[in-house]
């Protein structure tokens, strides 16, 4: 009996507890949602001026490190709320010299991605020219010379590996290229662009070969609140050396080969 009574005026007293604290626990966890609302209003806010300021026709020709500093805050808290990143190779990244940096494609995330796993290396992509006029992106990519390239037109595609054989000659930043050319939809290992690879072979640079798995993945999972895992290898780093009296169609076969390898028979692409 004695007992009975001590659990019922236990069971009492945290009822009443709960009844005069719940107030004040909701109220502190309001703040706190409240007050990290507010910090990514202030940090997009920041963003949306800093962009207003970038004119993209004036030429960029040079590498910004306020830009690219400021991409490399947003990609950090970016990458903390969505993104596991499983990293492999980042050892062999060339810490003397230029070097253009090669990658499957899958997702809007992977040029972020890369930046992320090469925070010190002056990326510069070659971007596909609707890009520029991404709310934002665009003219945060303009700053840190990222180079818009016509896909459809071969003339206006060569003046764009020009001016990147360009800036590496003149030292302002490394290339990364998607030579597959477009996003794959179906997670295979598409055929290359070769011409990309003049680049290279032009600068007398090494090639960085990566691969990337799972980004297609990370808009769905943020929906869901849920982080996505992804693999990024650095596969191998192919010497300058070894591109003298290669044809870019030798060079692309064998960094595409090099991909497989790493990725697995299944991603590679066959026309049905």
């Amino acid at each position: 009996m004695l007992l009975t009574g001590i659990t019922v005026a236990a069971a009492i007293v945290a009822v009443v507890f709960y009844v005069l604290a719940a107030p004040a626990l909701w109220m502190a966890l309001l703040v706190f949602v409240g007050a990290w609302l507010g910090l990514a209003l202030l940090a997009f806010l920041f963003l949306v001026a800093i962009c207003a300021l970038v004119d993209m026709e004036k030429e960029q020709t040079e590498d910004s490190k306020f830009y690219r500093t400021v991409m490399t805050l947003y990609i950090n808290a970016v990458r903390t709320v969505a993104i596991r990143l499983h990293a492999e190779g980042l050892e062999k990244i060339p810490t003397e010299g230029r070097f253009v940096l090669v990658c499957n494609h899958l997702s809007l995330p992977d040029p972020v991605l890369l930046l992320h796993a090469f925070p010190k290396s002056e990326l510069a992509f070659i971007t596909k020219q609707e890009n520029q006029s991404m709310f934002l992106i665009g003219k945060l990519m303009h700053k840190i010379l990222c180079q818009p390239i016509n896909r459809e037109n071969d003339r206006e595609a060569l003046k764009t590996i020009l001016k990147c054989i360009q800036l590496i000659k003149e030292d302002k930043a490394n290339i990364a290229v998607f030579p597959e050319g477009y996003c794959s939809l179906d997670g295979k290992l598409h055929p290359f662009r070769a011409g990309v690879f003049k680049i290279a072979q032009k600068t007398e640079v090494p090639i960085v070969v990566c691969t990337i798995k799972n980004t297609q993945r990370v808009f769905g999972n943020l929906r869901k609140l849920k982080k996505t895992d992804i693999d990024l290898h650095l596969v191998d780093v192919i010497p300058a050396e070894e591109l003298k009296g290669k044809t870019t169609v030798e060079i692309s076969n064998r960094v595409y080969e090099m991909m497989i390898a790493d990725m697995g028979e299944e991603f590679r692409y066959t026309e049905n």
